[in-house]
């Protein structure tokens, strides 16, 4: 059975859009979504740099059209499931046919813009811990006043809050902890300091029509299935404040008997967790185009049409 994942923030690099929109159609689904959303996709993915593309207003929107180019160059597939890390969730959507690709690039830039508006709010960030014991790790961090926002699995655990609290969780360390590694990202995701997006992304919401998932939609709250579109999308609403629980996503992969794990443009992070902590599962990343003839072999093997 094959799961089909897409990446979150901090996955993307400058000029990575490049290469996918020299496939046939590419550019101009990249050109229409620009117009829709009032953002160059086609400049932001192929000449800007990384300190233009880490702001989060730009770097969401980027993510999800780069997924959903990178799948549609696989053709028709039937996963047997699909999820996404934080704004993934948005892709995995797309994939699911929850959303249409355009008003999932709608969604996603409200999402991004008042995701900068709330993190301008204070100056807060993210770093991620490599290492140590879960358990030990999340009580070390609510004592120094921050969130365990990615509970990712495979032993990494990122943590969010200011940016004096992240100081002195640098300075230390939870027992067991190898490195505290901060991450190129604008803001403290997924804590209570993203509530004012909440309130504008239920109205963005709101104006949508979402329809159930085609296939099954692993969702970041808790790693259940979700079945119904206007659930899926109140989860992403609400999702904004509320932890990534990746390493319970990747325990339903298993419940479901995932064999592949194939993860959408820029992949590499979410198959590396699978590679930790899904021992034996078959794993690939969609870098570039060159990844494509490899991936529909994956396809062929474990999600037949």
């Amino acid at each position: 059975m094959l799961v089909l994942v897409a990446p979150g923030q901090g996955a993307q690099t400058p000029g990575f859009l490049t290469p996918w929109l020299e496939l046939p159609g590419a550019a101009d689904r990249a050109a229409a979504w620009s117009d829709a959303i009032g953002l160059d996709l086609l400049h932001y993915g192929t000449q800007a740099d990384a300190d233009a593309i880490r702001d989060t207003a730009v770097a969401q929107p980027l993510l999800v059209a780069a997924g959903i180019l990178s799948a549609a160059a696989l053709g028709d597939i039937a996963p047997g499931a699909v999820a996404g890390h934080s704004v993934g969730e948005i892709t995995a959507a797309a994939l699911a046919g929850v959303l249409d690709d355009t008003a999932a690039l709608v969604l996603v830039r409200k999402r991004g813009l008042a995701m900068a508006e709330a993190a301008a709010i204070t100056e807060t960030g993210m770093s991620a811990l490599l290492g140590g014991d879960p358990e030990v790790s999340v009580a070390h961090l609510e004592k120094l006043g921050l969130t365990p926002a990615n509970i990712n699995g495979a032993g990494q655990i990122v943590a969010a809050g200011t940016l004096e609290q992240l100081a002195a969780l640098a300075e230390d360390k939870p027992e067991g902890v190898r490195k505290v590694m901060p991450l190129k990202v604008a803001g403290a995701f997924h804590t209570r300091h993203m509530a004012p997006a909440v309130e504008t992304l239920a109205k963005a919401a709101a104006d949508l029509t979402p329809t159930d998932p085609k296939v099954a939609y692993v969702s970041n709250k808790d790693g259940r299935t979700v079945t119904a579109g206007p659930e899926v999308l109140d989860r992403l609403v609400g999702q904004v404040a509320n932890p990534v629980r990746w390493d319970l996503c990747m325990e339903t992969f298993k419940e479901l008997g995932v064999t592949a794990l194939l993860e959408v443009c820029p992949g590499g992070t979410l198959t590396g967790l699978a590679k930790r902590a899904l021992p034996g599962v078959r794993t690939l990343a969609l870098k570039t185009p060159d990844d494509l003839d490899a991936a529909r072999e994956l396809i062929s093997e474990h999600a037949p049409a």
